[in-house]
């Protein structure tokens, strides 16, 4: 009998098309029917491996989930981007392939995430999440997050809700 390895490093310029083929499948399942359709065509098609790599080869902080030697998750985090927060560092995005969801895979990556902006001065996080994708409202949640603010976003000519969970 073998045992699958799993684990959680910082991502090479190597593995871009292996973040963008998690991206895409992971975008598809999570936003189908809650994005419109061309609209989220058009964000999965502009995030390939050229994007990813040119992520990675500027230093953009994300951390990949091995699993069997193959990227299976990945999320990508750093400081907040709104200037005015008590919360220093963000998680940007956390995704897993669709069939690695619900595994316990996702808490890794995030206490990994969570981690290393604590290392990097960066403590208190904030996480946004369309309110319409009850998935990762409701693990958000779970992890501890608490709903601290409320934003509108664009998509096309239709608006979407978005949370932002904090935790200190």
């Amino acid at each position: 009998m073998t045992q699958a390895a799993i684990s959680i490093r910082l991502a090479r310029s190597a593995d871009a098309s292996d973040v963008a083929a998690v991206h895409d499948a992971a975008w598809r399942e999570a936003y189908w029917g809650i994005i419109p359709g061309r609209e989220l065509e058009r964000m999965v098609q502009r995030r390939g491996p050229d994007w990813w790599s040119r992520v990675i080869a500027r230093g953009g902080r994300i951390a990949v989930l091995e699993f069997d030697d193959k990227v299976r998750g990945y999320a990508s985090y750093g400081r907040n981007r709104l200037a005015v927060s008590p919360y220093r560092g963000e998680i940007f995005e956390l995704y897993l392939a669709p069939e690695f969801q619900g595994l316990g895979f996702g808490r890794r990556l995030f206490d990994a995430a969570r981690r290393d902006l604590i290392g990097h001065r960066m403590g208190g996080l904030i996480v946004w999440s369309l309110a319409d994708n009850s998935r990762a409202v409701g693990f958000y949640r779970h992890l501890g997050g608490i709903k601290v603010r409320e934003m509108e976003e664009r998509f096309g000519g239709e608006v979407r809700q978005r949370f932002a969970f904090g935790w200190s």
